[in-house]
């Protein structure tokens, strides 16, 4: 089974260029952010008249994740228990949809940018990812065998190799201490990044800016992530991110990262106990 993320920087704007990747590719799952359309906007004919089930949560032109899956979508989740809400109402945004497809319960995840580093966005980037890790550690600690990829653009680099100049970042989100703290803390709760084996760096990003000819450049971050529980890790048998996908016109300004699994789709039986509570 192939699973996939991608922050496609609007679905509508690159529907017909998904598609075609989703075959090219010969992807089994998707998980795809910022679509940046409602519900009922999403053009979801695209997809199954590929033979994909569809699961989609948006509410405005901002943020929007979704679930494709030729493999069958069970048990389709919005937001996580514990997912901070941002705003003087403090909603929750549309950064997090989960769904169990062929035995894997996938999370298509849209973590907060974050802004700048006194800009109350960032705060609520930290708290936003220290609930995601209470949430999986929670899931795991029920379940330790419990097959989860949580997919997405994190809005982190990790270590210093996943930014084309430690220099140009100093002072700026993405590379601080505190959010490396928070994506190291997801691994410490026993979700493995399962594509830097396969992909090692330095140089090896999945976005590049639009501007200043980044692309060309090579100017990127590696900001997007396949975390898999143990029992999913454990399967994993190759990765790649499609650099390909960020040339050419009309290019989302990040590249999809994919992952293979051994031993196909499964029953969904296999993935009992993943999903949780069924609310943010």
């Amino acid at each position: 089974m192939r699973i996939a993320t991608w922050n496609v920087n609007s679905v509508r704007a690159r529907g017909e260029r998904i598609a075609a990747w989703l075959q090219r590719g010969d992807v089994d799952v998707a998980a795809v952010q910022e679509t940046k359309c409602r519900d009922d906007q999403f053009p979801a004919e695209l997809f199954t008249d590929l033979g994909y089930e569809v699961a989609h949560h948006g509410l405005s032109q901002w943020n929007g994740v979704a679930v494709l899956s030729r493999v069958g979508i069970e048990d389709v989740q919005i937001g996580f228990p514990g997912q901070p809400g941002w705003g003087e109402t403090e909603s929750a945004e549309a950064r997090a949809l989960g769904a169990t497809c062929g035995g894997v319960r996938v999370w298509s995840l849209y973590v907060p940018n974050g802004r700048e580093v006194d800009d109350p966005h960032y705060g609520y980037k930290l708290r936003w990812l220290e609930a995601l890790r209470a949430y999986g550690a929670g899931c795991l600690a029920e379940n330790p065998q419990a097959r989860i990829a949580l997919c997405g653009d994190f809005n982190v680099a990790p270590r210093d190799e996943d930014v084309w100049d430690m220099a140009e970042f100093e002072g700026k989100t993405h590379v601080t201490k505190p959010e490396r703290d928070a994506f190291a803390g997801l691994v410490d709760a026993g979700f493995a990044e399962v594509v830097r084996p396969y992909t090692p760096g330095p140089g090896v990003y999945t976005y590049w800016d639009y501007k200043q000819l980044s692309f060309p450049k090579r100017k990127g971050m590696r900001i997007d992530f396949v975390l898999a529980s143990p029992a999913l890790a454990s399967r994993v048998s190759g990765a790649v991110i499609d650099r390909e996908e960020r040339k050419g016109k009309g290019a989302s300004d990040h590249a999809p990262v994919m992952v293979d699994l051994d031993g196909g789709a499964e029953d969904e039986s296999a993935a009992a106990d993943t999903t949780g509570p069924t609310s943010a």
